[in-house]
């Protein structure tokens, strides 16, 4: 049975630990993130951006997978099923597909004001149907020659004008970025966290962009307030070297190592193990 996010997320910003949002792609990713729960008795968030719901057949697929994986795996941890990134149509998609958690992210909206307007009226539909909602407050990014140096630094007065709105997490740029990091990264800003933290007070806070940022700057950071982090292209990553591997070894080609059960195994149990790493650094095991 999926719970929604906000109870999760509370206990995890009481507490000071984190909880990671793992993102499924397919039916192998949602099977292994759920095991890796079960087995470090850790609450998961599995979330799903509209892309990756469209490569799977849809919101409704997404969420009957996710349903279907529980039921079978005999999940006990507590399991939120969340949008990343929706767009204001998609959280209604999401919605009656039976996702218990929603992300609207209006940071690229074309002026603050309509973030704002669709985040609280989001806020109430989601919260009239006992369901959880992320929003997202964009800023200033620095690019030069096409690469990403800084990441996002979010306004904390924008933050708290969203924060007000009743939203249960909030996501706001510190200067991370999604997809692996440049070489000249300049890290996390902790002290806009700091500063978006005392406007914001015990409202969850969420880092996207998890993949590839130092451990001690991920514990830093939930220690500030840091209760959610989205992890992504970490799980992809070790799922295709895993993968790579089994193909260059020439298993593929001995007996029937084409059968895709042998050919996507050792993907399907790197991405348990990793997820299951990722817990114990965010702090999230034994706490379902």
């Amino acid at each position: 049975m999926l719970v929604n996010a906000a109870e999760m997320l509370k206990k995890a910003e009481a507490g000071h630990y984190g909880l990671g949002a793992f993102n499924t792609n397919n039916m192998e990713w949602t099977l292994a993130i759920l095991q890796a729960a079960e087995e470090a008795k850790s609450p998961l968030i599995i979330q799903c951006t509209s892309g990756a719901a469209k490569w799977m057949g849809g919101f409704k697929m997404c969420s009957a997978m996710v349903n279907a994986g529980m039921e079978a795996l005999g999940t006990t941890v507590p399991v939120a099923l969340h949008l990343d990134h929706g767009s204001y149509e998609a959280c209604f998609e999401a919605i009656e597909a039976g996702f218990t958690s929603i992300m609207y992210d209006g940071s690229h909206e074309e002026t603050f004001q309509i973030n704002l307007d669709r985040t609280k009226e989001l806020v109430e539909i989601a919260h009239s149907k006992g369901i959880s909602i992320e929003a997202e407050v964009g800023g200033i990014g620095g690019t030069e020659d096409g690469v990403t140096s800084n990441g996002e630094l979010a306004d904390p007065n924008e933050c708290k004008q969203i924060a007000d709105l009743g939203v249960d997490f909030l996501a706001c740029g510190i200067g991370n970025i999604h997809g692996l990091y440049p070489a000249n990264w300049a890290g996390l800003s902790f002290e806009r966290l700091g500063e978006i933290k005392a406007l914001t007070g015990d409202l969850p806070l969420v880092l996207h962009g998890g993949t590839g940022i130092p451990e001690d700057q991920i514990k830093k950071a939930i220690s500030l307030g840091i209760s959610k982090i989205n992890v992504n292209t970490d799980l992809q990553v070790v799922f295709a070297a895993a993968t790579r591997e089994y193909i260059e070894a020439g298993k593929d080609q001995q007996g029937k190592g084409y059968d895709p059960r042998k050919l996507l195994k050792g993907g399907r149990e790197a991405i348990v193990a990793r997820t299951k790493e990722l817990m114990e650094e965010f702090g999230s095991v034994n706490k379902a």
